[in-house]
């Protein structure tokens, strides 16, 4: 369709081209493996570019177990603390607090299982649904109340009170919305609850600031913004503070304080290592370190203001074409609420997204019942990308070429 009248006109391509050639995070695009030439990828937010040195790492890892075999435990061993200690700063937490190890949804069993009493189990029905199945299985098991609460976490109306446990996302998977960290924080500590933290959609895309907002437990999952790769290990947070009064409810022999000393009973070792549980995957390990290592060299500033001025763009081409087609934005329009994706809602959001990727070469992805969800990753993500997705969707829609598709989504969405 028309490119607009120039540079001067901020919707036009010539604008987002500028926008581009002015981005100083712009160098990082050649960093990671491309898809077929035309194809654009807004799914980043569901999985990750592969990195360029991630399958050099991948080989030489592979190698290295060939030549050394088990003889390669002595610096293997580590890995999950040495690529927490690296993902630390991504989230606002320092060495020693974090582990990457097992997937978000074991993680956040062990940290829920580590503090649950008697007392509630609350959660947001909008929240992920591995978040809300863990606290619906634990609850079943413990005989306790699952409190589940409509609309977005709010500090003024989180109803929690002593012996609690609240789990939030930071950035709400289907809208995009990010949650008030800081406040919520404050308001589960002072009415005595605690509060875990699902950073799957922010970290890497957004500053988190754990400890200066007080939070004590987190997990998320690396194969994301993070670019660990598809089923990459997850990882979780425990303050400093915290590690040696809570235990594990998987007790494993990589928990076990001198775990090679095999003929005792199960001592948690007293640091963050009592949280993990079997053998760690060495070779997952070894893909989230070049990931976390590429997002740290950006800086989690300049991505988030990537971010920010991508998710504008997509909003005004929203209002200027896709409105009008019947699309309504399901993503804050305020950039402070707004993580790194946009959520642009459609009676018929599944067949477009079908049609967008079958006929316009842009992989976004669906969000039941009525979302199609755009992720844009600042390290690999750029403002003619965006354009351009715009663009193909407009005219799909505008020509009805989705109507093509069945209306019933597919298992994998």
């Amino acid at each position: 369709m028309d490119g607009g009248e120039g540079v001067d006109d901020p919707l036009s391509r010539a604008a987002a081209e500028a926008a581009d050639a002015a981005d100083p995070l712009a160098g990082f695009r050649e960093r990671f493996v491309a898809d077929a030439a035309g194809v654009l990828y807004l799914d980043g937010n569901s999985l990750g570019r592969l990195p360029v040195a991630t399958r050099a790492r991948l080989a030489a890892a592979a190698d290295e177990w060939g030549d050394r075999l088990v003889g390669g435990w002595p610096e293997w061993i580590d890995a999950p603390e040495r690529t927490g200690d690296a993902l630390a700063p991504l989230i606002g937490a320092e060495p020693g607090e974090v582990l990457v190890c097992d997937s978000t949804t074991v993680n956040l069993f062990k940290l829920v299982g580590a503090v649950a009493g008697e007392g509630a189990l609350v959660t947001d029905r909008g929240n992920f649904p591995t978040d809300r199945h863990v606290l619906e299985g634990i609850a079943a098991q413990r005989g306790v109340e699952l409190r589940q609460f409509d609309g977005e976490p709010d500090a003024a109306t989180l109803p929690c009170g002593p012996g609690d446990v609240v789990v939030l996302s930071h950035v709400g998977y289907r809208t995009g919305a990010v949650a008030d960290l800081p406040a919520l924080q404050a308001a589960a500590t002072e009415r005595g609850a605690t509060l875990i933290w699902d950073l799957s959609h922010s970290a890497g895309a957004i500053p988190v600031g754990l400890r200066a907002a007080g939070a004590e437990l987190a997990v998320g999952c690396t194969y994301k913004y993070l670019n660990g790769g598809p089923g990459a290990p997850g990882y979780l947070y425990v303050a400093r503070e915290r590690q040696a009064t809570l235990r594990s409810p998987i007790w494993g022999w990589f928990g076990q304080r001198d775990q090679f000393a095999m003929e005792r009973g199960y001592d948690p070792d007293p640091s963050i290592r009592r949280f993990l549980a079997g053998t760690p995957p060495i070779l997952g390990l070894a893909a989230v370190e070049e990931g976390v290592r590429l997002t740290a060299e950006a800086g989690i500033a300049a991505l988030h203001a990537k971010a920010v001025a991508l998710t504008e763009r997509m909003i005004a081409l929203h209002d200027a074409w896709l409105a009008p087609l019947g699309f309504a934005l399901a993503t804050p329009r305020d950039p402070a609420r707004r993580g790194s994706h946009v959520a642009l809602a459609h009676p018929e959001a599944w067949p477009l997204t079908r049609a967008l990727i079958e006929r316009a070469g842009v992989v976004p992805d669906f969000r039941g019942p009525d979302v199609i969800r755009l992720g844009v990753a600042p390290l690999y993500t750029g403002h003619a990308d965006v354009w351009d997705a715009l663009d193909r969707l407009r005219a799909i829609a505008a020509r009805g070429e989705h109507r093509a598709y069945d209306a019933k989504p597919g298992r994998v969405t």
